[in-house]
Formats: C-alpha cells, sequence, structure tokens
C-alpha cells in the first residue's frame, strides 16, 4: 500500500495556541526590607573582597591596575546579591535593566567614575604626549674610559654567572645529609657585594607543601653564600630559622606580611640579601608611576624586611650595604627611554637621529662597595656594533655612559668560543675591563655541565685579539702579549703590578708533572711533605719553568687571587738551590 502526504493532510497536526490559558511568571518575593537587603548585599561584598584580597594581594593604590579590577569585581558582586535578593523583579529586558540600575546605583557610578579615571590617566601618561618626561626618568652622565675605569683587582670580578652558581649551589646542598631531604635551594642567587667581595646568595625552601607542615615551626635553617671568584660554596646555619620568605604560606609569606602592612605601597619583586653581619633580608623596593596614572614606573626607596623576625621598615635611602634597589630591568627600560626619546617620541620613528638603546644582555661588576649594571649601547639600528656602555650602580641609580665603540657582546662571545670550538665550550654575557688601557671584554668560557672550565679576553676594538688561559692570571698574560704583538701596547704593560697583593709559598719540589693545555705546558709541582700537586706554573709566563728539577729549593709568587680550588697559579718562581742532579 503506498501512503501520499500532502498538503491538506497537515492540518491535523495544527496545534491551537490559544486552547490553554497563558501562564504568567509569579514575582519573587524580596527579602527582608530594604535596609536588611542592603546589610547583607555590603556584608557579602565584603566578605568576598576580604578573600579575594587575602589571596591575591592587590594594592589599595589608583596607581595600580590590580586596583581597578578588584574593585570592579566588587561591584559586581554587590549587584548579583542585589539582584538575588530584591527578587530579580521587572518585565523583559528594559525592565530588567531598569531594576538592575535601581537595586545598583552606587555600584554603577563608581564603576563609571573607575573607568573615566582610568581612561583620563592612561591618556595624561601615555608616551607620545610624555616622551620628554620618560626619556628623564635616567639621568645619564658622560664619562671617560681611560680615566675613570682603573685596572681592577680580580677579587672584583665575578667568575660565575646565575645558572653556574646554580649548579654549584644544588650540589653543595646534596652534600648535607640532614638537610637534603627537607629542602631544596631557592632560585633567587642575588648577586652582592659582601666584605668587598662579589657573592651570589640565596636562602633554601621548603621541598614541598606536607615538608613546610614538618618544618615551619623552625623556619628556613640555612642560606647559601657562592664566592663568584673562587667558587667556593659556603652553607650559613641560622640559630633560628628564617620564617618570612617567599616560600612561606599564610600570614608570614613575605608578601602578604608585606601587604597587610603596607597596604598602599606598590613593590618590585623582594630581593635576597645579607646584611655585614650575616643577618638574612628581603629588599623590597617601593614602585611609584609618575606619569599620569600607570606610567613612568620608578622606585623611591625600600622596605627592609627582616627574614628572621619579620621586622620591616621603610627607607627612603637604604643603608649602604643594601646593594639591589633598582632591578636591572628597570634600569635597561628607563636607558631605553633616555636614549630613544631624548630627541622627542616621533624622531625615534621617523629620522631615528642619535636614537640609541641597550643590547640584548647585561653583566653585574662590583665597585668599591656597590654593584653596578654593565650593558652595551647600540644604534637602533642593529649593526653588530656598539658605541659604548653604561655601567648604573643598583642602590643609587647613579648612570655613567663610557663612549667606546666596537664589537657588541655577543660577537665577542663569538670569537672567544671560536677560540676554543674543540672543547665546545659557551661563554658568559661579559664584562667590560680596561686592561692595559684597551677596552676589553672579560668572560668565563662553561662546559656542558655550566661549571667555569677556562677564562677568555677579547680586545673591543679588534676583536680578532682573543686570549684564552685555564686561569685569569694566564688569560691575562696572554692577552698582554698578544697586545704587545698587535703594537696596541708598550712592553713595559706586561710586568704593571696588579692591584692585588702578592703572596710567596716557599718548598722543595717532590714531584713534577706536565700538561699542554691550548698549545701552552702546564707545569704542576708537589713540595715535599705535601700529598698533592698545590702549584701550577705555565711556561709561557715562566720561561725558566721547563729547567725545574726535583729537589730544587725554590718561592713561588701568586696572588691572593690566584688562589683557586685545587692549586694555586704561579706568577713567578725564584730557585734558591738547584738539586744535586747537575744545575
Amino acid at each position: 500500500m503506498e501512503f501520499k502526504f500532502n498538503g491538506a493532510d497537515a492540518e491535523g497536526f495544527k496545534v491551537d495556541f490559544n486552547a490553554a490559558p497563558k501562564r504568567e511568571r509569579k514575582p519573587r518575593k524580596p527579602i527582608g526590607s530594604k535596609s536588611k537587603r542592603i546589610a547583607i548585599n555590603t556584608l557579602v561584598t565584603l566578605l568576598f573582597g576580604a578573600i579575594y584580597f587575602y589571596v591575591q594581594l592587590p594594592a589599595v593604590n589608583l596607581h595600580a591596575e590590580e586596583f581597578y579590577g578588584f574593585v570592579f569585581l566588587l561591584c559586581a558582586v554587590y549587584c548579583v546579591c542585589a539582584l538575588i535578593t530584591s527578587g530579580f523583579q521587572g518585565e523583559g529586558v528594559k525592565g530588567y535593566f531598569s531594576f538592575v540600575k535601581k537595586q545598583c546605583t552606587v555600584p554603577f557610578f563608581l564603576s563609571a567614575a573607575l573607568i573615566v579615571t582610568a581612561v583620563v590617566g592612561g591618556i595624561t601618561g601615555w608616551v607620545v604626549l610624555r616622551a620628554n618626561d620618560y626619556q628623564a626618568l635616567l639621568t645619564v652622565t658622560p664619562a671617560s674610559f681611560t680615566e675613570e675605569i682603573d685596572e681592577v683587582s680580580y677579587d672584583q670580578i665575578p667568575m660565575l654567572d646565575k645558572n653556574s652558581a646554580e649548579k654549584l649551589g644544588d650540589r653543595k646542598l646534596g652534600e648535607l645529609a640532614d638537610m637534603v631531604s627537607q629542602f631544596e635551594v631557592a632560585e633567587d642567587y642575588s648577586q652582592i657585594n659582601y666584605h668587598g667581595r662579589p657573592v651570589r646568595v640565596t636562602p633554601l625552601r621548603y621541598g614541598d607543601i606536607i615538608k613546610w607542615f614538618n618544618n615551619r615551626s623552625e623556619g628556613l635553617p640555612a642560606y647559601l653564600i657562592i664566592d663568584m671568584v673562587t667558587q667556593n660554596v659556603e652553607v650559613v646555619r641560622l640559630e633560628d630559622g628564617m620564617k618570612y620568605t617567599t616560600a612561606e604560606h599564610f600570614s608570614r609569606n613575605l608578601y602578604r606580611h608585606l601587604r597587610f602592612r603596607y597596604p598602599t605601597m606598590m613593590f618590585e619583586q623582594p630581593i635576597f640579601e645579607i646584611d655585614e653581619d650575616g643577618t638574612p633580608y628581603w629588599v623590597c623596593a617601593k614602585k611609584e608611576k609618575t606619569i599620569g596614572l600607570f606610567g613612568g614606573v620608578n622606585n623611591n626607596g625600600a622596605v627592609l624586611v627582616n627574614a628572621l623576625t619579620g621586622e620591616s621598615e621603610y627607607f627612603e635611602q637604604p643603608p649602604a650595604w643594601v646593594d639591589h634597589v633598582y632591578s636591572a630591568e628597570l634600569i635597561l627600560q628607563q636607558y631605553d627611554y633616555y636614549g630613544m626619546y631624548h630627541n622627542g617620541f616621533w624622531n625615534s620613528i621617523f629620522g631615528q637621529r642619535d636614537v640609541t638603546v641597550t643590547t640584548e644582555g647585561y653583566n653585574y661588576i662590583a665597585v668599591g662597595d656597590d654593584v653596578y649594571l654593565y650593558t652595551g649601547i647600540t644604534s637602533v639600528v642593529s649593526d653588530e656594533s656598539n658605541i659604548g656602555f653604561i655601567l648604573s650602580n643598583q642602590r643609587t641609580k647613579q648612570t655613567s655612559f663610557y663612549s667606546v665603540a666596537g664589537a657588541e657582546e655577543y660577537s665577542a662571545m663569538d670569537s672567544a668560543e671560536g677560540q676554543v670550538q674543540h672543547l665546545h665550550y659557551q661563554a658568559t654575557f661579559p664584562l667590560l675591563l680596561n686592561i692595559a688601557e684597551q677596552p676589553t671584554y672579560f668572560m668565563a668560557l662553561k662546559d656542558a655541565a655550566q661549571l667555569v672550565k677556562m677564562y677568555a679576553m677579547v680586545n673591543v676594538s679588534q676583536y680578532q685579539i682573543v686570549a684564552t688561559g685555564a686561569s685569569v692570571a694566564e688569560c691575562e698574560s696572554n692577552y698582554r702579549n698578544m697586545l704587545v704583538q698587535n703594537g696596541l701596547t708598550d712592553v713595559e704593560q706586561i710586568d704593571i703590578e696588579r692591584p692585588s697583593e702578592r703572596h710567596e709559598l716557599t718548598g722543595t719540589i717532590a714531584e713534577i708533572r706536565s700538561a699542554v693545555v691550548n698549545g701552552n705546558t702546564q707545569y704542576f709541582l708537589r713540595f715535599a711533605g705535601k700529598d698533592s700537586f698545590s702549584v701550577r706554573a705555565s711556561a709561557d709566563r715562566i720561561a725558566y719553568a721547563p729547567l725545574l728539577n726535583v729537589g730544587d729549593s725554590v718561592t713561588v709568587w701568586y696572588e691572593d687571587t690566584d688562589v683557586g680550588q685545587y692549586w694555586i697559579d704561579a706568577w713567578d718562581i725564584e730557585i734558591h738551590s738547584a738539586a744535586a742532579s747537575g744545575q
């Protein structure tokens, strides 16, 4: 049987919508009186705000972007509570809107006022309109390299970068059986100047939340000091543990501890430091925005928090032992403003007359009692060359520019790595030193394990002049010889006495061994009465080193900076009496 469907059959599917009576939605009853509803809405909003503030810790400050998000969220919570407690009264979209507007008048106008404030504040801080103010954030003073940069003692030059320091710190903690199961090394590794030495310091942290529960009453028991010259790692055990750190939770968490004591202040990332007595502190730089509401970030002093007790105090001029008030990132950003906008905003885009920027890297060097940031300055048009460099005091932000034209840092790093390419060493970001009145890049060469194996010096103006050495002294000696060979300095400069103190070691040679390193013969000496080899002499520095024999009575001259992990590097050797073998 065949069925066919036609339009007439559709009559059977018609529905009479008027057949059933239309249901009317019953309006929900509001909760209590108007004053009671306002009280409920306010209490819920305050409770939500307290929890959010405790967790997120926004600064109560019109210059802080997170403050606007916090207030907008509170307004939204109040409006939702008002709708619930008032019963969602109203017909249609227009009716609901009128109802919401009536119930949420105060939050609505508060949100509108904040939006207007943020927009106006953002426009008044727009770099297009305020380029002169941005370039004035950093004062840069021209200086002479040869007149102001002395040949520094090598006990002031950091030989390690952060990655190498981390390797040493992790290895040291692994040797401590009483700590390694409960704690880890934090990732801070702040570089400071401690008792005139460049070091990196970092606290421990709890291994996990369970280990925090087990150890929180005593706090963190120690911090590490990594000497950037000798590569020695010291574990400083604390009689009273550190109870206020970034690794803590609840009220002892450093960020929460700061926020509840300084609710309106904005802070940079806290830096772990120690004072000259070894007391651990957190240096929390006070951040301000000086152009409009959100532009012109600058620091104004710092809050110092004792990591042991939690005691804190704000210093507009921090003590001299503090090394990090201005972060490297802030200084680099402010110099870029200075270099781009000192001839106006539009010049930075069109024409670009005298527009300069920092290079893609930086390093630190200890000068006096302070730590200085170093970075190169190059033209805004990338041409793999520098026009100079800056040194900026990280405590005071005093910044000097030195006009030294030459290869940019990564070109120098490539040149140094090419010198030892068969060893596959990697160069650290260099420092700029004065060697025999020549601007010179100095860098460490690391192996795949991030351990320093050699050192390199590269001439800035002629970066094909590269010297390497297994020690800093050897590297410098090779470099000075190359300067003489290339006519860049006089031969007298080779024997310039270094600023560090000379020491002597006298004994009788009991054993001699030799090895060839980068084409130079190294002689290792063991003295009578010693179980290990303690002196290394390089033939390229001490011409008569190959003539030394077992039984010779000698005096070895060396600098305090040449004391390595296993031996000292000889600057000179004086033979008092030769062995009976015929000398």
